[in-house]
């Protein structure tokens, strides 16, 4: 089973998140032999976050309780808030679970706290545009390895721009392997494009289309 920890911070960028864990959580495109997903929200503290906007989101966790597997998943929101040193804990347990082999993805605010730790100076990332990580991380040394792509997938890295959520959706579910590829093309394209076709062939990719 896959456990997938949502980093909560106050101004959490809510539309960044809202794909895949929409998708991960409810399972409703999953493929017939997909392992089961727990999503669990964590914190540095067990006070509630007010995220960007508006809503308040209670953690289900904190840091400490978080169990690190390779079947374990770390999503790091955007937020304006990461500039607090509170939030270093979880940077710290980013780097463990890189170095463990379990899966951190980050989006937008999220990849400058990575960098500050030095977590993107020797892999494939991508940010908020070129120029953006040196601006928010003044010890950011991984230049070399920066593309300027919406999303980047790099083995148990994941990383995006603010405007790359659905690409990193779509790169998130495609390394948990949790859809058909069939399917997950055409979920992609249909909410990608908002074309008709795409949703009706992702309806036709479900397990349950083809039963007779």
């Amino acid at each position: 089973m896959f456990t997938i920890y949502v980093y909560i911070l106050d101004t959490l960028a809510d539309w960044e998140l809202g794909y895949v864990t929409a998708e991960l959580n409810s399972g409703r495109f999953f493929k017939e032999d997909a392992q089961r997903v727990s999503l669990k929200t964590v914190s540095v503290s067990k006070g509630s976050i007010r995220t960007m906007g508006g809503l308040t989101i209670a953690p289900d966790c904190l840091i400490d309780d978080m169990v690190m597997s390779e079947t374990s998943v770390l999503l790091l929101p955007g937020a304006t808030t990461w500039n607090d040193p509170k939030h270093g804990a979880i940077i710290a347990k980013a780097s463990k679970f890189l170095s463990f082999g379990a899966t951190v993805c980050a989006i937008c605010g999220a990849t400058a706290a990575l960098a500050n730790f030095g977590l993107l100076d020797n892999r494939p990332h991508t940010s908020n545009g070129p120029g953006f990580l040196e601006f928010a991380s003044p010890d950011y040394k991984g230049q070399n390895f920066y593309i300027d792509e919406p999303s980047v997938a790099d083995h148990n890295l994941i990383t995006a721009s603010s405007t790359g959520a659905l690409l990193w959706s779509k790169q998130i579910i495609e390394h948990l392997s949790v859809f058909e590829s069939n399917t997950l093309k055409v979920w992609y394209e249909y909410f990608s494009t908002g074309e008709v076709q795409h949703f009706f062939a992702l309806m036709q990719s479900l397990p349950s289309s083809n039963e007779s």
